[in-house]
């Protein structure tokens, strides 16, 4: 079992830009896939990108080109740098770990335009 913790959340303006973290209590030697998910209010919490253990990332279409994923190893953490951002990214941001199957809590964003 691990523990994630997603931070970097607020409120943005559109066309501004976030950096969200998620922090894992562990990790595998070999490293893990995390992936990033969301959910606005009323609708069902879809995929967002995925940074996978080898370093490869992949992203939603509604992600491409204004999303990137990073990781630090060392630390544990995956990051999520969302730039351009649109009112329709509201939503609270969950990160998940494939190797655990665990959520963390999420952390809300909020896009004002």
């Amino acid at each position: 079992q691990v523990q994630l913790v997603e931070s970097g959340g607020g409120l943005v303006q559109a066309g501004g830009s976030l950096r969200l973290s998620c922090t894992a209590s562990r990790s595998t030697s070999s490293g893990d896939t995390i992936v990033w998910h969301r959910q606005a209010p009323g609708k069902a919490r879809e995929w967002v990108a995925t940074s996978f253990a080898t370093g490869i990332s992949g992203y939603a279409e509604s992600a491409k080109g204004r999303f990137i994923v990073s990781r630090d190893n060392a630390k544990n953490t995956v990051f999520l740098q969302m730039n351009r951002m649109k009112s329709e990214d509201t939503a609270v941001y969950y990160c998940f770990s494939q190797t655990w199957r665990d959520w963390g809590r999420g952390t809300q964003v909020t896009v004002s335009s």
